[in-house]
């Protein structure tokens, strides 16, 4: 499997770290300065979902996304493969986001998981440590306050 990962202990239950995760997702979703409108649209496999990213410079990238997973207070997973009235699309990566309890606390684990090594490399070479790494602090701090 073609995979990264960032994780993060998230010392908050698992209840309040999903909903920062489902419904505050805007706040935390891209590294700052830049920030998203994330529409999780129907929250259920076989939903559309569709996320907008604007840059400080004026830069709009626009990711539409298929919901493979919707598993309420636990684990969603999307793709860009599928978008539309089920027309193939892309594809780059499977996203899976998932929130495992661990005592009082919640272990955030973000996957890319991608088709072929070169577009691992290639998301990696894009700055995945570094920008998914930042969105996970992000909504460490947030889950926290």
């Amino acid at each position: 499997m073609y995979e990264l990962s960032v994780t993060r202990l998230i010392e908050a239950d698992l209840a309040k770290v999903w909903d920062v995760f489902a419904n505050r997702t805007n706040e935390w979703w891209c590294p700052m300065p830049w920030r998203a409108e994330v529409n999780w649209g129907t929250r259920q496999p076989g939903g559309l979902t569709h996320t907008t990213m604007f840059g400080p410079d004026g830069e709009k990238n626009e990711h539409p996304g298929f919901i493979l997973a919707w598993e309420e207070g636990r684990r969603v997973a999307v793709t860009d493969a599928i978008v539309g009235d089920l027309e193939p699309a892309g594809p780059f990566m499977i996203g899976v986001w998932e929130l495992i309890p661990e005592g009082s606390a919640t272990r955030y684990i973000g996957r890319a998981r991608h088709w072929t090594a070169e577009t691992m490399a290639h998301h990696k070479d894009m700055g995945f440590d570094e920008g998914w790494g930042t969105m996970a602090d992000q909504f460490k701090a947030l889950c926290e306050a």
